[in-house]
């Protein structure tokens, strides 16, 4: 069974994933796990989950200074308006991943996610489970690429016209947000997120 959690050089027990790498470590204990709010806050997280399809999380954390200016800080009302010009320039902007389908779903969702009448955040966070619920179970636990609720909230992304939302990916962005507790039992952020 692979490694869940691990001792690191400063005494704590993490998530084993972070690998000791710096900036991993620190959006591990800083932001990994902690809920979410805001639509334009969810539609970069959307974003760079779905840039993240097919790569690593490290890919597009290292990446994200980069996403962010790129994409006017994911500010869903000036990504909406980008045009065929706008997808030509990032396509050559080696500070971020430059995949014609990706950028050009980003605009697409910015635009769908203007006309959500509940707004993106108040819209994903509906398939959460509930706070007490949330947290994975430490008996057995492993990481799941999957649950009931990302493919839920998939189907109904996908339905929308979303794109780069399949349910791995949303299993990922739950993860990332506080949606899910999936910090592995020893981890030293578990308790504090539970």
């Amino acid at each position: 069974m692979a490694e869940v959690s691990r001792l690191y050089e400063d005494g704590k027990i993490r998530c084993a994933w972070p690998h000791g790498d710096e900036l991993y470590t620190h959006y591990h204990d800083t932001e990994w796990g902690v809920p979410l709010y805001g639509d334009d806050a969810m539609f970069e997280r959307v974003a760079l989950e779905g840039f993240q399809a097919g790569l690593s999380w490290i890919t597009i954390l290292r990446r994200r200074d980069g996403f962010r200016r790129a994409f006017n800080d994911f500010e869903m009302t000036k990504v909406a308006t980008y045009t065929d010009r706008d997808v030509a320039e990032l396509m050559l902007d080696a500070g971020i991943i430059r995949n014609r389908a990706k950028i050009e779903a980003t605009i697409k969702n910015a635009k769908l996610s203007l006309g959500l009448a509940e707004g993106l955040s108040e819209l994903v966070w509906s398939f959460a489970p509930a706070r007490g619920s949330h947290t994975t179970p430490t008996a057995g636990f492993e990481w799941r690429a999957v649950t009931p609720e990302s493919e839920a909230l998939s189907k109904a992304l996908r339905k929308l016209g979303f794109g780069f939302v399949g349910p791995t990916t949303m299993h990922a962005l739950m993860q990332a947000t506080g949606m899910i507790n999936d910090h592995a039992p020893e981890c030293f952020r578990r308790a504090e997120l539970s």
